[in-house]
This record gives structure tokens, C-alpha cells and sequence, in this order.
């Protein structure tokens, strides 16, 4: 299997983990205390998440670099796989950029979660933030995922055209050795043709000799006789 493929599966998977973590914590700071160790864990588990998921992505970006500077069919890949890789990165680093900010800023955010006559609006203002977030990410998920059957359509798509190549070079192989099979079938019934009239003239001269005898024999013996 591509290696991209299988890194991109593994990012696709701390990112909805990375996803749920961050679900879990806009609803723990919607109804908990600034200083709740709970919202605090939950900051901070998210945070790692987005720390893991920047470095393997920052790996994934290099390897979409090389195939871009040294060439897609290189690789084996078609164009429109390697744009697609390319997206792939960009909308994924948006997302996590978007999640950082959101983390960073948040917890600005919750401070005033508790002030006097504050709470039941920036409550509201909050679930109803989350809900369009969770919405837009449900959108994005759904993007990603047409991504990744585009490019393993993309993938078999290019491998298909590799495999009808090597099976037009095989046809031509068995063409060609089919053509000096003919040649060589010729050659031999040549040959065996050769070797028939051979052993024809041999069968002749050997009788041939065998009649000079008897013949020289009779001569031998009228000379004695006479």
C-alpha cells in the first residue's frame, strides 16, 4: 500500500480523535468553573492532540513536496492524485490552525462564562458556536472523505493504465516469441528435409556398390574361366 495513504489514514484518525476531544471540551467549558481541573485536563489533552497531529503532518506535507519537486509519475501518480494530496495538506492544516486559535482564544472566553448578568447569554452564544462548529465539521469530514475516494480512484485509475502497459509489452513478448518459434519449426523441417534426401542418396550409392561388386565378382570370374 502508498505510504501516504497509510500516514494519512493514521492523521485521519488522531483528527477525529483530536475531533471528540474537542467536543468534550467547548461542552465541559460551557457549564464548568474556570479553575475546574476537568476543563483544565481537557484543554490540555486537546492541545497535546493538536501538537501530535501538527508534527505528522508536517512529515506528510514533506513527502507531498518531494513527489511535487521531483515529479508525479516518478511516483507512479497522475497529476490529479498529486493536486488532491496537496488539498489534502492545505485543508487539513487549516483545520488544525483553526483549532489552535480556538483553544488559545477559549480560554479567554470562559472567564466571563460566570460574570454577573453575563451567563445565560455567552451560555447560549456558546452552545450555539459549538453546534455550528461541530456542523462545519461534520462538513469538512465529509470533504475529506470525497478526497480520499477521489484519490484512490485516482490511484487505481493510474495503476490500471500502468497494468495495461505491461500486459501490451507481454503480448508483444508472446508475439514475438511465437514469430521465432515459426522460424524455428521452419529450420528444422528444413533441416529434416535435408536429412531425408541424405539418407535417400546414402541408401542409393550403398546399393549402388553392392551391384559394382557382383558385377567386378562375375568379371573376376569369367577372366579365371576363360
Amino acid at each position: 500500500m502508498d505510504p501516504y495513504q497509510l500516514v494519512k489514514a493514521e492523521i485521519q484518525t488522531a483528527l477525529d480523535a483530536a475531533s471528540s476531544l474537542r467536543s468534550s471540551y467547548l461542552r465541559i467549558r460551557s457549564t464548568a468553573r474556570v479553575d475546574s481541573e476537568e476543563l483544565i485536563h481537557a484543554r490540555e489533552e486537546l492541545k497535546g492532540a493538536l501538537e501530535a497531529l501538527e508534527g505528522d503532518l508536517e512529515e506528510l506535507e514533506g513527502s507531498v513536496k518531494i513527489v511535487e519537486q521531483s515529479g508525479a509519475r516518478m511516483f507512479g501518480l497522475s497529476e490529479q492524485e498529486l493536486i488532491a494530496r496537496r488539498k489534502y495538506v492545505t485543508s487539513t492544516q487549516g483545520l488544525l490552525k483553526t483549532m489552535r486559535e480556538e483553544v488559545n482564544t477559549l480560554q479567554g472566553a470562559v472567564s466571563n462564562v460566570h460574570a454577573p448578568g453575563h451567563n445565560r447569554n455567552v451560555r447560549e452564544d456558546e452552545q450555539a458556536e459549538w453546534a455550528r462548529q461541530e456542523q462545519q465539521m461534520l462538513i469538512q469530514e465529509q470533504d475529506r472523505t470525497l478526497e480520499t475516494i477521489s484519490g484512490t480512484l485516482n490511484t487505481l485509475h493510474a495503476q490500471a493504465g500502468l497494468m495495461g502497459q505491461e500486459l501490451g509489452e507481454h503480448n508483444e513478448m508472446l508475439h514475438d516469441l511465437e514469430s521465432a518459434t515459426d522460424r524455428t519449426e521452419s529450420k528444422l523441417a528444413r533441416a529434416q528435409k535435408r536429412m531425408d534426401y541424405f539418407l535417400r542418396k546414402a541408401e542409393e550409392a550403398r546399393w549402388t556398390i553392392h551391384v559394382l561388386i557382383a558385377v567386378l565378382f562375375l568379371i573376376v570370374m569369367l577372366l579365371l574361366i576363360l
